[in-house]
């Protein structure tokens, strides 16, 4: 199984950017933190890199959910969705929640995953 599903576009970075954001919103998800890898690697280790920014998106019902059927999920939270330029554009991927939550075992927390699970592909179709 595959942690994570992506599309590969051909937009201008901030385009994507936009259209991710964008896609997230219109599917309950807030932008709680966004890492500028690039930027972060060039500061700390002077090292060049392709643009590559990840987003950790909420959707607060879902989180709700989850902390309820497991209190520790919170360090498997938010959902993270990468932008990354490669050469054939900009790939934007999203975390699969069934697959990293397999490892806790809870099957409510399982069901909670598969409905996450479908409104992050929907997010990568929007974009």
């Amino acid at each position: 199984m595959s942690y994570c599903f992506s599309k590969t576009v051909s937009y201008p970075w901030i385009e994507a950017l936009d259209r991710t954001n964008a896609a997230l919103a219109n599917n309950g998800f807030g932008v709680l933190s966004v890492i500028d890898v690039q930027a972060t690697l060039k500061k700390k280790i002077d090292v060049d890199m392709p643009k590559y920014t990840i987003l950790g998106a909420c959707n607060p019902g879902m989180a709700n959910k989850a902390i309820a059927a497991e209190p520790r999920i919170g360090v498997m939270l938010p959902c993270n969705v990468i932008l990354r330029e490669v050469d054939t554009g900009i790939e934007i991927s999203a975390v699969d929640p069934e697959a990293s939550m397999q490892a806790v075992g809870n099957e409510s927390l399982g069901q909670i995953a598969g409905e996450v699970t479908d409104m992050l592909q929907k997010v990568i179709a929007e974009i």
